[in-house]
């Protein structure tokens, strides 16, 4: 079994990706008086942080930031069974969610079954006025009816590849990474 890599994202192009959400957050909510982000451990909440220095530094004003933790089976890297289901491990929301226009973050959306766990803790601890969804990379074959609001890149894929997004806080390194499978 081989594989071919090639990277679709460099760090540029994840900067330059991550500076048009910001604007396009800021733009949508008309500044982010109201707004928290909820980043998805565990590259989500650093391109949550990312993002929020990325708003700080064009409206002068602060973001709240939360998290939560869903524990994957990352349905994009491994094979999963019809019974296994993301499972949530634990939120560290320390702002009001209920009123607020909550914006989650992850890195790469795939199935939508991380984020439908995700949207499920977040109106568990009090209902958002809204909840957008803000991903790096939009790889398709939503299961759920999910779409993104926001998206740094559209990369369609076939079920056979593998997307791995790869940050500096977590991996030592900044790029995303397409590999597809092949047999021999």
């Amino acid at each position: 079994m081989g594989q071919m890599s090639k990277i679709i994202l460099d760090e540029q192009a994840i900067r330059r990706a991550l500076t048009r959400i910001a604007h396009e957050i800021i733009e949508r909510n008309k500044g982010v008086s109201d707004c928290v982000l909820v980043g998805i451990k565990t590259r989500g909440v650093f391109i949550a942080q990312r993002l929020a220095e990325r708003i700080e530094e064009i409206e002068g004003e602060k973001i709240d930031i939360g998290e939560v933790d869903i524990t994957l089976y990352r349905d994009d890297l491994t094979h999963k069974t019809k019974d296994q289901q993301p499972e949530l491990k634990g939120t560290d929301i320390q702002v009001q969610v209920k009123d607020k226009k909550v914006i989650l973050v992850d890195d790469v959306l795939y199935t939508g079954r991380t984020v439908r766990a995700a949207l499920d803790a977040i109106i568990d601890l009090g209902r958002p006025a809204q909840i957008q969804l803000a991903v790096l990379i939009d790889r398709g074959h939503r299961e759920l009816p999910i779409r993104p609001d926001f998206i740094g890149k559209n990369v369609p894929t076939s079920k056979s590849e593998v997307v791995e997004a790869k940050l500096k806080e977590v991996d030592g390194e900044e790029e995303v990474m397409i590999t597809q499978k092949t047999s021999l």
